[in-house]
């Protein structure tokens, strides 16, 4: 067993918590061809960044507590993102539903002046208002069309079932992440592509720090070994504070909420969206949303303090709340428990914050700097943030490191595509040709070639030559998958547990077909291939 004297291996930069957040830092690093070394007590993005509501959003709500700058950043990196990652990253146009030309002019006011004040009622005016300034915060690699109004009559027709009280809707664009936890492996496999010298490593934890080394364990092995960083990353989200006690730091950085979601099968809702986003504020303050989602409705979400972040899960009542707050804007449209194919939570990494309103604490994101004990070695503890400012972060997060190494940066992931989105068509004949492409080297109709672009972008390449050089075979328990598809996601991206691929690597966990006869035959390929 290693010791606090044992030979420790040499990082420049080692960050712990492989969230997006995490995740984001290791790839501008290691473009930058700073050698990192990124672990993770689970799998990559297996915490709350796999928890989120899919979103890439410029953040609507913020404008209400005059949070300019998030919003700015927010719209820039969602059209980032839209740009280098097509094939996760869609526009989504979304119905903001209007009830009173005046409500929410007073509250809005106070909010914005850093007032307490519930609103449950934006009206005309303030939504107007509102979209107008969003727009004019995405200006900047703009990709989406500007906001507009359609009457009460019309958005009951687009939107089947609307309460008859709804006298105007905006619609407006925002973009919707398909896969969160394919998106941060694809960042991950970037920047070990980049620098073959960086590492990533998942299922291993900090168990201790000594004479500036840390102690590093693999959960699923129990190996262990001894580190040294010139600069630790703490990017371990809602258990910041925890990483930082095992590096023997006191500190309170976080205050993290719950978050929940639900995914329902329910056909008529579905039907009624009409293939858009339903963001209401309801009536006890809060905002909401229900979206199409792989073929059934994403509806979400909860805010609740928690204590302790390990102990999140999704309670009956959450549940009754989010299925039960669709009958403000669908009145006649029943959802029932059983409707619900998924439930899923995550922890906001949010700042501690002495506040009645868990909705009213900061979305932004700081950096706390501590050292480790006894030695100079700085400890950055990336507090906050959200999906869709993950590469702003990052890359704030990188240019205050460099200069501690005497390097300086070298590139920019602004325009850098993610993964399967590198030479991803422009156009609807390219997208074709290349469905047309897939399915001719799977050796199958064009609804595979399909799958295999939807699921994977340009990386479906070599998964379409791996079924073609299988026997064809698609798994018993989900068709729609092949055996060689299962194999090599096994083999060549990162896998270590068959939950890694049920709920990361595809979606058969999200679209709520996980069966214990799935697991096993998921487990079995997985072994198969290792």
């Amino acid at each position: 067993m290693s010791t606090a004297t044992s030979p420790a291996r040499h990082f420049p930069v080692v960050i712990i918590g492989a969230g997006i957040n995490g995740i984001g830092t290791f790839r501008d690093l290691s473009l930058q061809g700073v050698d990192c070394l990124l672990i993770d007590r689970g799998d990559f993005c297996s915490g709350a960044s796999e928890s989120s509501s899919r979103l890439m959003h410029g953040g609507l709500k913020y404008l209400e507590t005059g949070e300019f700058r998030l919003v700015r950043q927010s719209a820039e990196e969602r059209n980032i993102l839209l740009r280098n990652a097509p094939h996760f990253v869609t526009p989504l146009e979304t119905a903001l539903p209007v009830r009173s030309w005046f409500g929410g002019i007073v509250p809005s006011i106070k909010r914005f002046l850093g007032l307490k004040a519930k609103l449950n009622d934006r009206g005309a005016i303030i939504t107007k208002l509102g979209l107008t300034m969003y727009d004019a915060f995405g200006r900047r690699f703009r990709t989406m069309p500007v906001h507009r109004f359609i009457g009460g009559r019309r958005a009951r027709a687009e939107l089947k079932g609307l309460d008859p009280a709804i006298t105007a809707v905006g619609l407006y664009y925002e973009a919707r992440l398909d896969h969160a936890e394919r998106l941060g492996l694809e960042l991950v496999l970037d920047a070990l592509k980049d620098n073959p010298g960086s590492e990533a490593r998942s299922y291993t934890k900090v168990r201790s720090a000594a004479g500036g080394a840390i102690e590093i364990e693999d959960v699923l092995t129990g190996a262990r070994e001894w580190v040294r960083g010139d600069v630790v990353v703490n990017a371990g989200g809602a258990w910041i504070d925890g990483v930082n006690a095992a590096l023997g730091l006191n500190t309170r950085h976080m205050g993290g909420t719950k978050g929940s979601h639900v995914v329902v099968d329910h056909p008529e809702l579905l039907a009624a969206l009409g293939g858009r986003m339903v963001y209401f504020g309801s009536a006890d303050g809060r905002v909401n949303l229900l979206y199409p989602f792989k073929g059934r409705v994403l509806i979400g979400s909860t805010d609740i303090p928690v204590a302790h972040p390990d102990e999140a899960r999704v309670s009956e009542e959450e549940i009754a709340y989010m299925i039960g707050v669709v009958a403000e804007v669908f009145p006649k449209i029943v959802i029932r428990r059983d409707d619900v194919v998924y439930a899923f939570c995550g922890v906001r990494p949010l700042p501690n914050a002495d506040v009645d309103d868990p909705g009213a604490i900061s979305r932004d994101h700081s950096i706390a700097e501590e050292r480790l004990p006894g030695t100079d070695v700085p400890v950055l503890s990336l507090i906050g943030g959200k999906w869709t400012t993950y590469r702003g972060f990052s890359e704030e997060v990188t240019d205050r490191i460099l200069p501690r190494l005497g390097r300086a940066r070298r590139a920019s992931t602004a325009a850098l595509p993610i993964g399967g989105g590198t030479a991803f068509p422009k156009d609807a004949a390219g997208r074709q040709r290349l469905v047309r492409e897939l399915a001719e080297t799977a050796g199958g109709p064009e609804a595979v070639g399909e799958r295999l672009l939807r699921r994977y972008g340009t990386r479906a390449r070599p998964i379409a030559e791996a079924i073609r050089a299988s026997d064809g075979r698609t798994l018993n328990a989900a068709p729609d998958h092949h055996v060689a598809e299962i194999a090599w996601i096994a083999a060549n991206e990162q896998v270590r547990t068959a939950d890694d691929i049920l709920r990361r690597r595809t979606d058969l966990a999200l679209s709520g077909r996980v069966t214990p006869v799935l697991s096993d035959e998921v487990e079995a390929i997985r072994l198969a291939a290792a």
